[in-house]
């Protein structure tokens, strides 16, 4: 089993930039994809960022491309999201993932962090 937990969230100003990092304390870290998803309040949940079991595979939401990066460390059992440019519109509760494929859905991933908060002061 896989417990994801999230850290570096924060407050930041609309241009500013965040690093987030997830990491599982499991020998079998490396066996997963790693997802990142985000809500909002009064939203649902939504997909942002997913890297596959060896990095080689990413994808991203629309709403990210180009100022997000999803990375990972398998020897550090850790995934990180780089996030540039932040808007006001990013802010929200970010959450990591592990499933076993890199995809989009959040019915595709089996174990969740509890989330890092992220607000963007416009």
């Amino acid at each position: 089993q896989v417990q994801p937990v999230e850290s570096g969230g924060g407050l930041v100003q609309a241009g500013g930039s965040l690093r987030l990092s997830c990491s599982a304390s499991t020998r079998t870290f490396a066996n997963y994809a790693m997802g990142w998803f985000r809500q909002a309040p009064g939203k649902e949940r939504e997909f942002v960022a997913t890297i596959s079991w060896n990095g080689d595979r990413k994808y991203y939401a629309d709403l990210v491309r180009g100022r997000f990066t999803i990375s990972r460390d398998n020897a550090k059992n850790t995934v990180y999201l780089q996030m540039n440019n932040l808007k006001a519109e990013d802010t929200a509760v970010y959450y990591c993932a592990a499933g076993s494929h890199a995809r989009l859905r959040v019915s595709d991933y089996d174990y969740w962090g509890k989330g890092t908060q992220v607000t963007v002061s416009s």
